[in-house]
C-alpha cells in the first residue's frame, strides 16, 4: 500500500485549518486516514505548526511520501533533516553525537529566526499602531481647528457689526454736538 503525509482540510470557507495525516494515496483528500502526525494553521502569522516528531520521523523512515506542502513543512520542522543525519550515520560518516549536535545546532538557529520573526512583527505592529493614533490625532486638531475657523468668523462679524452700530450711533451724537 502506498501512503502518503499529505493534509486535510477543516475550517470554514476562507479560514482553513489542516491536519498533517498519514493516508492511503488512493483515499480521498478529506476521507480515511490512517494516522494523524500533527496540525497545521496558516491563518496566524507566522503559521502555526504542530506535529509529532517521533512518529512523523518514523513514517518517513518506513517510505510514507510526503506531497510537496507536506513536504515543505517537515523540512522546516526538521524532519528531513533529521532522516538526512541518520543516513549519515547508517553510512558511517558521521556518529550518533555529532549528528544530535548538529541537529541541535540548527534546531537552535531555527528558534532563534523564529523568535526574532515574531519580535519583528509584534514591533511592526506596535508602530503601526502609534502612527494611526498619531494620524488619528492630527486629523482630530485639523477638524478642531476648523471648526474654530468656521465659527470664529461668525464670532468676529457680529463684534464688527455691533461696532459699527456703535459707530452710527456716535456719529449722529457729535453732529447734533457741533
Amino acid at each position: 500500500m502506498a501512503t502518503k503525509i499529505r493534509l486535510q482540510r477543516h475550517g470554514k470557507k476562507g479560514k482553513p485549518f489542516y491536519y498533517i495525516v498519514v493516508a492511503d494515496s488512493r483515499a480521498p483528500r478529506d476521507g480515511r486516514f490512517i494516522e494523524r502526525l500533527g496540525s497545521y494553521n496558516p491563518n496566524t502569522n507566522p503559521a502555526t505548526i504542530d506535529i509529532n516528531f517521533d512518529k512523523t520521523l518514523d513514517w518517513v523512515n518506513n517510505g510514507a511520501q510526503p506531497t510537496d506542502t507536506c513536504r515543505a513543512i517537515l523540512s522546516y520542522k526538521g524532519v528531513l533533516y533529521r532522516k538526512h543525519l541518520q543516513g549519515g550515520v547508517a553510512k558511517g560518516a558521521l556518529t550518533a553525537e555529532q549528528a544530535e549536535e548538529k541537529f541541535n545546532a540548527w534546531l537552535d538557529q531555527k528558534t532563534g529566526k523564529i523568535t526574532g520573526k515574531k519580535s519583528g512583527l509584534a514591533t511592526a505592529k506596535e508602530e503601526a499602531r502609534k502612527a494611526a493614533l498619531a494620524a488619528e490625532a492630527k486629523k482630530k486638531e485639523d477638524r478642531a481647528a476648523a471648526i474654530a475657523a468656521k465659527n470664529a468668523p461668525v464670532a468676529e462679524e457680529t463684534t464688527e457689526a455691533a461696532e459699527e452700530t456703535e459707530g452710527a450711533t456716535e456719529a449722529p451724537a457729535e453732529e447734533t454736538a457741533e
